[in-house]
């Protein structure tokens, strides 16, 4: 059977094969279901729906591609988020041979492959049973869509895609094996022009015409010392909604730079050419207003990939359905960075911003996990705004207004946390 172009390495099964046996295994139904499994995830009305196991409370942006995230009120009550109410952004259909990745279950993966090629002396090609047996850490870090927040941009002007509030993030912890480890181990002697690592999944557009999922980080970049082949998650072998049965993890980054279903990594002279690396999820170097730059206008020189996360804090309670009292208030909540240096303050707002109030944080477990936070405050009667801004040890700090990132893809989301409540 044909090989994905630019594969070097033995694959036994095609990416056809794979998927109609991985279909049956995990989505528990023989093959001749398969399409009835596609047709109902576009009409379902629920998240358990569109992929078996994900609770039916998840709030749907895309069934076609099983897009939904968690709301706040089911996010708050678990330090490690798990895989039944995590969010999930996929770009390509579960349809077809691509069905078998809407499931929660761990994939059939005894035949999966990671080729490594590109600008170095020895390709490879590395069995997952192989990897499995590698040195292996675990690394607690949150799991954020470059689109979280996106919502509040329209405040300004609406933008495109899933209008994403909070609920597109997650606390999870990870277990693989050391990215750099893993490269030094094969002996590939990258020649002298190898300066980026180009990571692509399995997961293939809908049209041979359509570019395939590839993101590229500079070889150099520190946030790699940290990344891992990640074979578990939350204790359990990854499932396929969540990228299995091989995920590249890099903490602190967002989502779409965790590249789910890795396939292959080259090393390279440039970054990809791939459209979600070359003109997709990127930012604008430069403050842009609406009108006058557009989704189509990114480019290599005018944009930046979204790599590590914007500091950002989220309020977990009160909630508006919380339904609180008037008078005193602890306010809750979590706060998260790129780990680059530690969340060192929080404060906290019952009357949108007058008065504020300095949180105590919980130590996180690693640098680039959830630091939980609480500050007591008051509510008066009728509406109250909460608010709340976090700091690190680099200074950084959430903006004022949010707004002042306005871009015309709503990526990387970071205003003071706003959220009004009666008591």
């Amino acid at each position: 059977m044909a090989k994905k172009s630019g594969q070097s390495g033995q694959v036994s099964l095609s990416r056809r094969q794979f998927g109609l046996a991985a279909g049956a295994a995990a989505a528990g139904m023989s093959l001749n279901m398969i399409p009835g499994f596609a047709r109902r995830a576009f009409a379902a009305e629920s998240a358990a729906d569109i992929i078996k196991g994900k609770s039916p409370e998840m709030i749907i942006h895309n069934a076609k591609l099983g897009v939904m995230e968690t709301p706040i009120s089911l996010l708050r009550k678990y330090d490690h988020t798990p895989k039944d109410i995590l969010f999930v952004r996929y770009h390509y259909p579960h349809e077809g041979e691509a069905a078998w990745y809407a499931s929660l279950q761990a994939p059939q993966r005894k035949d999966w492959t990671l080729d490594i090629d590109g600008l170095v002396a020895r390709p490879r090609s590395v069995k997952l049973a192989d990897i499995e047996q590698m040195g292996q850490v675990k690394r607690v870090s949150v799991l954020q869509c470059a689109g979280n927040g996106r919502s509040f941009y329209a405040a300004k002007q609406k933008v495109g895609g899933g209008q994403w509030k909070n609920g597109g993030m997650g606390n999870v912890e990870w277990e693989g094996v050391p990215l750099r480890h893993f490269l030094d181990e094969m002996k590939l002697l990258p020649t002298a022009s190898a300066r980026w690592l180009t990571a692509e999944g399995w997961d293939q557009p809908a049209t041979p015409e359509g570019s395939d999922f590839a993101k590229s980080y500079h070889i150099d970049d520190p946030a790699l010392d940290n990344a891992i082949l990640a074979l578990k998650m939350n204790g359990e072998p990854i499932p396929a909604a969540h990228g299995g049965p091989l995920r590249l993890i890099i903490p602190g980054f967002y989502g779409n730079m965790n590249v789910k279903l890795l396939t292959k990594l080259m090393l390279m002279s440039e970054q990809s050419p791939s459209a979600f690396q070359s003109v997709g999820y990127r930012f604008p170097l430069k403050p842009v207003q609406p009108g006058e730059f557009k989704a189509g206008d990114y480019t290599l020189h005018n944009s930046r990939p979204t790599y590590g996360h914007m500091i950002k804090s989220v309020i977990f309670s009160p909630l508006p359905e919380d339904k609180p009292r008037s008078g005193a208030v602890e306010i809750t909540g979590v706060a998260f960075n790129d780990g680059m240096a530690p969340i060192t303050s929080v404060q906290a707002s019952a009357d949108g911003g007058k008065t504020w109030h300095e949180a105590t944080i919980k130590p996180a477990e690693d640098p680039w996990a959830w630091y939980h936070w609480s500050a007591k405050a008051t509510l008066a009667p009728g509406p109250n705004t909460l608010m709340s801004l976090a700091t690190d040890a680099l200074g950084r700090t959430q903006p004022l207004d949010g707004l002042a990132r306005w871009n015309p893809r709503g990526y990387e989301w970071n205003g003071v946390e706003r959220l009004v409540v009666t008591a």
